[in-house]
């Protein structure tokens, strides 16, 4: 038989008194006050809101997939593999690498197939599939984002064996293309790299559901040697000559620096335009300059890497940041508390703050190699940071080879599941609650039917649920809209939380019998 279920949290947190009235004495939705005050009434636990993330690197094979050439099936079994061990850990993000250098995981209008996959460049897995499109079905099935993961300007990595395909862009614009040291990287003082960069990363926003773009610590290159070890400098003579005789009166170092920074206000710009919920994320060298914090000496990322990653967060062109912090808490120079502590300081304009984690660094056999416990106690140092909201460990090989005994101390830290947390800068609306169906099935258990009530665009359902006792919560896709609860439940409840983060109040199904 159909149970009794009040589907509106807004229904009863208005019989409760809870609602807001205006001054025209109209009736207004619930507050997030007084939804929160009837959450604790009703005794539902609080949803953790913290970024839990992994990078999942392709460059050189270092995640996934295993080496080249694998047949499809392999890669997928891989992949998923991966997939299920940091759901098991509660893990919420997956940052999973697209574009290595200038070819893809993914078929692309622009760039050749990525030789990661089969080992040609050019070449598709064998059978076919398309590996971005598996990967965000398949983290989305498991309640976590898929973040996918750019680097800008490389076009060629030195693991790289496979002949240069046509479609590469060294082939089709060589002019835009450098050799320098071992590598192929592309001028960003040329415009039309930016044109192309960013045409490569909308490509994914408008075709994938992905949930956020990402790119790491590569702008200018770090430097190479010679044969005979001295320092080359970067080529790029062409481009900043064009630059001089336009006028520009820029020194060669700043004028570097601009061209990145055009670049990463033009990325993040051009996201929202095109998708405004999906996040764009920074991840550059854990240190700004030395002496910043006034203690702090090692690499210069604002000289040598051309990046003002400072200006980046000051300016609000990112959602979330996560300096790498790739040091231990006793580093006398770059202590990790006390660079995120910096960090902090500098987010002016309150984006999500994270830290980088180097927990490959646990265990991983060298004469330096970390324990296990360094990488815990930073997480939770990281919680204790006003204004730090989570962590991003590189990467995921730690956890799958649990090197140190890591998978048990993070599971521990990752003991209730966690959402994202909203982006308010994005979206301050509240979607309205779901309206929740309970129908009891023949062997006594019951199941649950929700949908949504508002245009929101969904990203999650949330369902709480006491038995014998206990509260249990569970993530779902938007795209699951039923589960069925244990026979014993007694009480249920189920929000909405939208591609923003923002979360509706709970929609109460009263089980009865």
């Amino acid at each position: 038989m159909r149970l009794a279920v009040d589907c509106m949290i807004i229904s009863l947190a208005c019989r409760n008194g809870t609602h807001s009235i205006s001054a025209q004495g109209r009736r207004l939705l619930p507050t997030q006050e007084s939804v929160e005050m009837w959450r604790q009434a009703q005794g539902i636990p609080a949803v953790e809101r913290e970024y839990r993330g992994v990078w999942i690197a392709t460059v050189a094979n270092i995640d996934w997939p295993s080496r080249p050439g694998l047949p499809s099936e392999v890669q997928k079994a891989e992949l998923l593999a991966i997939l299920d061990k940091m759901a098991e850990l509660r893990f919420n993000v997956v940052v999973l690498q697209v574009r290595p250098a200038c070819a893809v995981l993914y078929p692309s209008q622009i760039e050749p197939w990525s030789e990661v996959l089969s080992g040609t460049m050019g070449k598709p897995p064998e059978p076919y599939y398309d590996p971005l499109a598996f990967a965000v079905e398949e983290a989305h099935r498991r309640g976590m984002e898929l973040h996918a993961w750019f680097n800008p300007y490389r076009a060629r990595h030195p693991s790289e064996r496979s002949e240069i395909h046509p479609m590469h862009i060294s082939k089709r614009r060589p002019e835009l293309v450098k050799q320098y040291g071992r590598y192929l990287w592309l001028d960003p003082g040329e415009p039309d790299v930016m044109e192309h960069s960013l045409s490569v990363m909308l490509e994914v926003v408008r075709r994938y559901d992905v949930d956020g773009v990402h790119i790491d610590d590569y702008f200018y290159p770090y430097k190479e040697r010679d044969e005979r070890g001295n320092l080359l400098d970067f080529p790029d003579e062409p481009s900043w000559q064009r630059y001089r005789r336009a006028g520009g009166r820029l020194s060669r170092d700043d004028w570097r620096r601009q061209n990145v920074d055009r670049f990463v206000e033009r990325v993040y710009r051009a996201i929202k335009s095109t998708k405004r919920w999906v996040k764009f994320g920074i991840s550059p060298f854990g240190l700004w300059r030395p002496g910043h914090p006034p203690q702090a000496r090692g690499f210069d990322a604002y000289a040598e890497l051309y990046a003002d990653s400072r200006k980046w967060l000051y300016q609000g062109w990112c959602d979330y940041f996560v300096p790498q912090l790739y040091f231990q808490r006793s580093h006398p120079n770059l202590s990790y508390p006390v660079l995120l502590g910096w960090w902090a300081e500098q987010n002016l304009r309150d984006r999500h703050l994270l830290a980088g984690n180097f927990t490959s660094k646990v265990a991983d056999g060298s004469n330096t190699a970390w324990e296990a416990q360094e990488i815990a106690e930073q997480v939770r140092l990281t919680r204790r940071q006003r204004g730090a909201v989570g962590n991003i460990h590189f990467s995921a090989r730690a956890f799958m080879q649990d090197r140190g005994g890591i998978c048990k101390l993070i599971g521990e830290l990752h003991a209730q599941p966690a959402l994202v947390p909203p982006a308010p800068w994005l979206s301050r609306s509240q979607p309205h609650a779901p309206r929740v169906m309970a129908i009891r099935t023949a062997d006594g258990a019951v199941q649950l039917r929700w949908q949504a009530q508002s245009r929101h665009p969904v990203a999650w359902w949330v369902v709480a649920y006491r038995l014998n006792g206990e509260w249990t919560l569970h993530v779902f896709p938007a795209s699951q809209q039923e589960f069925v609860l244990p026979v014993a439940t007694n009480r249920a409840f189920v929000c909405v939380v939208d591609r923003y983060g923002q979360a509706s109040g709970w929609a109460p199904a009263e089980v009865a019998g």
